[in-house]
């Protein structure tokens, strides 16, 4: 299994970012998948998540900012970052998601936000 995650950089406060994650290995259309970040000094966090048919969940942090997606054909999920601030900086994983929790991660990317 491998998911390989893309898209992180630099940003000033109020930009934007893509996060994409390309899955191989897996039933991709079987698993839900997920966001997760980890800033530094703190624990991981789930951020987003996404079921197979589509419905998202949404940390109340980034809800209205963060938006999930996936495309099922070509085995990817995607974040679409808008209107980032600082604590949004963080190393952002994507993972697998069954079973009330994460299964398979993402080697992560880093996203920092600048004021």
């Amino acid at each position: 299994v491998q998911l390989q995650a893309s898209g992180g950089g630099s940003v000033q406060a109020g930009g934007s970012l893509r996060l994409s994650c390309a899955a191989s290995g897996i039933i991709f259309s079987n698993n839900d998948m997920a966001w997760y970040r980890q800033a530094p000094g703190k624990q991981r966090e789930l951020v987003a998540r996404i079921k197979p048919w589509g419905n998202t969940n949404y940390v109340d942090s980034v809800k209205g900012r963060f938006t999930i997606s996936r495309d099922n054909a070509k085995k990817e999920v995607y974040l679409q970052m808008n209107s980032l601030k600082v604590e949004d900086t963080a190393v952002y994983y994507c993972a697998t998601y069954n079973l009330g929790g994460p299964g398979y991660w993402g080697q992560g990317t880093q996203v920092t936000v600048s004021s």
